[in-house]
């Protein structure tokens, strides 16, 4: 099983989520490199062979509205050996093959901030394949919502393991833009793991409000949610900033998206119910930019095969460029937490 939830896992039937950033094998950061300038290639090389790898990438305001991905063995590949599908603020899917690169993230205004989370299938002998999400803020403040694109391709290499990845712009990309390659292995032993547990809360089925307490700011977040039952819609904010300043854009059971601009929340649930629900969501937490977030969340519906579960996808921000988050905060609309319902806030810098 790919570890897209390796350092917290499962026990008792339900995620408990309490592997410490210490533990043995997580994700463990490879190679960053940051734009010291504008430039238009973000490139991470001399990467160790690992079975998988997760990228974070987070580009600013440049003048490139696309977002390409490259990989390569020694050298970048620029050859005819990509093939990419992707769908846009949730529309019909666009597709492009024998390219000479993928299609990393292509919604947005040309002067805006993404953020990506992706992951990649390292194997020599089979073709590289690889997964993505992004958010871009467009234009700036809560009264425009984010936009979003999900992304599936691969690299057609079966006789190497990538060993450099390019991140690059179709123009130039600003100062501070960066790259980070996380990798994970079986037989990994090593401790120094990227991602720490920054706050660890379970609800005693006493309150509609599950806080993470003040947390170390850190430069990405990874929040994880999992509710024993389900008492309301469940939102999110960060510190207590109750003001109209967050967007959400949002799809439902893959249906029409709909968008929430200059609200007092991210409302990142779907409906109501009694059932378990599990919640994932990613942030980019800098100081002067705006915070931007993705998620994806599921909702159990009544137990067994016979009844189909409920699915979220969403991106959001908070329009605060003064400071970075230290507190996250999941309200429920109605009813409390149920008991043994679990909040983990994970960050690195």
């Amino acid at each position: 099983m790919a570890p897209l939830f390796q350092q917290p896992f499962m026990s008792g039937g339900f995620p408990s989520m309490n592997r410490a950033g210490g533990a043995v094998g997580g994700w463990v950061e490879l190679g960053r490199t940051t734009l010291g300038s504008a430039g238009t290639n973000i490139d991470v090389s001399s990467i160790p062979d690992k079975r998988y790898y997760m990228i974070l990438s987070n580009t600013y305001a440049g003048g490139s509205p696309d977002i390409r991905l490259r990989l390569g063995n020694s050298t970048i590949d620029t050859g005819s050996n990509y093939a990419s599908r992707w769908s846009e603020n949730g529309s019909s899917d666009s597709t492009q093959t024998s390219a000479s690169n993928l299609i990393y993230d292509s919604v947005g205004n040309i002067f805006t901030d993404k953020f990506n989370v992706g992951y990649i299938a390292n194997v020599s002998s089979k073709e590289k394949l690889i997964l993505n999400h992004s958010v871009d803020g467009d234009a700036g403040g809560a009264s425009v919502a984010s936009k979003r694109s999900e992304f599936a391709g691969k690299w057609t290499n079966t006789s190497n393991p990538l060993d450099i990845l390019r991140v690059y712009g179709t123009s130039n990309l600003s100062t501070g833009s960066e790259l980070v390659v996380l990798g994970w292995d079986p037989a990994d032993t090593h401790t120094n793991n990227f991602w720490e547990e920054l706050a660890s809360v379970t609800a005693d089925g006493t309150s509609t409000d599950m806080s993470s307490g003040t947390i170390t700011a850190k430069k990405y977040l990874w929040i994880q949610l999992y509710q024993k039952g389900r008492a309301g819609d469940v939102r999110l904010r960060f510190n207590s900033d109750s003001g109209s300043n967050y967007t959400r854009r949002y799809s439902q059971n893959g249906g029409v998206e709909g968008t929430d601009t200059s609200v007092a929340h991210i409302s990142n649930m779907i409906g109501y119910g009694s059932t378990p629900s599990f919640g994932n969501a990613f942030i980019i937490n800098n100081q002067s930019n705006e915070k931007l977030i993705m998620g994806h969340h599921i909702l159990q519906n009544t137990g067994g095969a016979g009844t189909i579960q409920d699915r979220m996808e969403f991106v959001g921000k908070w329009a605060n460029t003064s400071n970075q988050i230290t507190n996250v905060n999941i309200l429920s609309s109605s009813g409390n937490f149920p008991s043994g319902s679990i909040l983990k806030v994970w960050g690195a810098d």
